[in-house]
């Protein structure tokens, strides 16, 4: 019961729900840089802000529910976002997404809508957002290891 008031305080489930969300996108958009050439093929995406305004209300509804930062995440299920009962974190993209490079656009005359560079910029900009929530979560782990330790 310690430990998991420990894990449900303060950032630590927003930071893991983010990481969560960038690596199951990373894998989305490594998918349609491997698919660039495939004729018939469409970049797929997930939109990012709609995800970031689903993990904020989640945290407004934590802070009004418990009247601080502790306690359960209770990010809601989305279009995109779908969160199972073990907790994981799966997405369902789409080509119409606002998130990046699986938008709208012109087809090509393979009827693949590609975007090379769009897709890099995503993929860069996805890596720094896990590499932030990372380097924040093992931050904040070790802040808890230290403490259990008694070392100051």
């Amino acid at each position: 019961m310690f430990i998991e008031q420990l894990t449900n305080a303060d950032a630590l489930p927003t930071l893991e729900r983010m990481a969560q969300f960038a690596a199951r996108r990373q894998d989305l958009l490594a998918h349609n840089i491997a698919n660039l050439s495939t004729p018939g093929f469409q970049q797929r995406d997930v939109s990012t802000a709609d995800f970031q305004a689903s993990l904020r209300e989640a945290v407004d509804r934590r802070r009004s529910a418990t009247g601080g930062v502790r306690g359960d995440l209770p990010l809601a299920d989305s279009r995109e976002v779908r969160i199972d009962r073990t907790g994981s974190l799966s997405l369902t993209p789409s080509t119409d997404s606002g998130g990046g490079g699986g938008g709208g656009g012109v087809l090509f005359h393979d009827r693949n809508n590609r975007d090379l560079e769009r897709l890099m910029q995503d993929l860069v900009e996805n890596l720094s957002a896990f590499r932030l929530a990372g380097d924040l979560l093992r931050n904040r782990m070790g802040l808890l290891q230290s403490a259990i330790a008694e070392r100051v």
